[in-house]
């Protein structure tokens, strides 16, 4: 079924791909609820000539066939009768959604690769990651994982009918910046983009609308739904305690995170907790200090030391009832609330940017002597050697922390994003912050 006003996402092509794949794995699709899983799938479909959609939220007799299940041809032949839809390996796409809500169908898809190779089946599901951490093994070179996110900055742009912009951005460099007039009009949907944020929804509604006003009421839609979700993360962590979090991380924004800021009266232990939910559900994404010295970057993470930043710009600036109007206007995000918006628009686009088969990976460093400022907001790879990045919210600034760092660890190339043009500072290089995503193009 094709879905109307659909927006193409980058998973489309990945899906494709998996499609024709001789070698194809059973796909389990991951991310945050409301980030486009259903909507993709859905759109896919209308490849095969039968589409089936299984819910196993709202199908509780489905769930039941799924448990007492002992073969999955069977599964299948029962599942057909069920929804009077023909599962015709090589013609049908059998799409199980909520899959969270049935362990026993988790367990049971590495056997639909094994009994049943040649028929297409996706899976997904809100909170999926919680179901999985409770399960050893749920198939071990039989499943593949997609990771999915909200809408890109070249996502968005394709939304609104821009793709030149972006075809543009990967034609500059720092040797052969944009034209300032094109610069300029993708530091106004920047803008707004940082405004409205990449959740689907408000994404399609401003594609359609171009009613900022209207963005922020889906905007908080998509929070208060986030925070009815609480419940049913752990029994044994607060709701309230939840939200305390959400909003400490949106409020702390860049810097080492501080526990005692979430509530100074809870042991560390248990905003832990708190934390690592969140961070499950994908509504948060940690950023760990690594001493950088070499790749690969995990290997030298101190777990004292972490960023924490939310996965949209648009709900971060949401839940620090910021100025939208201003944001709009300002020429320098340092004047607004830290340049905390920025920060979170680099971290959460270098995370788009990666494999979507893997989870995401994303560090920064800080400089561990007593009294030291010195910080690198991101460090990241590239061509075998360390990349470290510093965010410029405005177009001004000093790189002392970044010459610094390149110093120390002998770097031959670091990386400044800002709401400047492409541009060059010896070996440091300069990127505009909205094409932060194309620095290993």
């Amino acid at each position: 079924m094709k879905r109307a006003n659909y927006i193409p996402r980058k998973i489309d092509k990945e899906l494709l791909l998996w499609q024709t794949d001789p070698d194809r794995k059973v796909l389990l699709i991951r991310g945050a609820r409301q980030v486009g899983k259903t909507s993709a799938i859905e759109h896919f479909s209308s490849q095969f000539k039968h589409f089936v959609r299984l819910d196993l939220v709202v199908q509780s007799d489905i769930r039941t066939l799924f448990e007492q299940a002992t073969d999955i041809p069977t599964l299948c032949q029962t599942l057909a009768l069920v929804t009077g839809t023909p599962i015709d390996p090589g013609n049908t796409l059998l799409f199980i959604d909520e899959i969270q809500a049935c362990p026993d169908a988790i367990v049971k898809l590495r056997y639909f690769y094994e009994q049943m190779p040649d028929l297409h089946v996706i899976a997904a599901g809100s909170l999926l990651e919680f179901a999985l951490q409770d399960i050893s093994s749920f198939g071990v070179g039989r499943i593949r994982s997609l990771f999915m996110y909200p809408f890109s900055f070249e996502e968005y742009l394709t939304a609104l009918n821009q793709t030149a912009l972006w075809e543009a951005t990967l034609q500059a460099n720092p040797v052969s910046p944009l034209p300032e007039l094109v610069h300029e009009k993708l530091l106004t949907h920047f803008r707004t983009f940082q405004i409205i944020g990449g959740m689907p929804e408000v994404v399609r509604s401003y594609a359609e609308h171009k009613d900022l006003l209207r963005c922020q009421q889906l905007l908080d839609d998509i929070i208060v739904s986030y925070k009815d979700d609480f419940s049913k993360y752990a029994e044994k962590i607060s709701p309230s305690l939840l939200q305390q979090a959400l909003l400490s991380i949106a409020r702390q924004g860049t810097g080492k995170f501080v526990y005692s800021k979430v509530d100074k009266d809870k042991r560390n232990e248990v905003i832990k907790q708190a934390i690592r939910a969140l961070i499950l559900a994908g509504l948060v994404y940690q950023v760990p200090h690594t001493h950088a010295n070499r790749l690969p970057l995990g290997a030298e993470v101190n777990e004292k030391y972490f960023k924490l930043i939310l996965l949209d710009t648009g709900i971060t600036q949401r839940m620090l009832d910021l100025d939208y109007t201003e944001l709009l206007l300002s020429t320098d995000f340092k004047s607004i609330n830290r340049g905390v918006l920025a920060e979170v628009f680099v971290g959460t686009e270098l995370i788009k940017a990666q494999s979507p088969y893997k989870p995401a990976t994303l560090y920064y460093w800080q400089r561990e002597t007593r009294g030291s400022q010195a910080e690198i907001d991101y460090i990241s790879h590239y061509q075998g050697e360390v990349l470290p990045i510093e965010v410029k919210s405005g177009t001004q600034g000093s790189m002392q922390s970044l010459r610094l760092f390149m110093e120390m660890k002998k770097l031959s190339l670091g990386i400044r994003t800002s709401m400047e043009n492409y541009g060059a500072y010896e070996a440091i290089k300069v990127y505009p912050i909205y094409a932060i995503a194309t620095i290993k193009k």
